[in-house]
């Protein structure tokens, strides 16, 4: 039963694939909270008018 070491290796990587996501899954990473910074239009430098 001897099986290539290219499956073992895509085996192993699928693997810790699956617990990196599970991990993450159960311990999200906190967001910190950021202000919503909005620019306003300046009337007094507009042109046209």
């Amino acid at each position: 039963m001897s099986r290539s070491p290219f499956l073992l290796l895509l085996l192993l990587v699928l693997g810790a694939l699956a617990v990196g996501l599970l991990a993450i899954g159960a311990f999200p990473p906190a967001v910190t909270p950021e202000p919503v910074e909005r620019t306003l239009p300046n009337e007094r430098f507009q042109t046209g008018r």
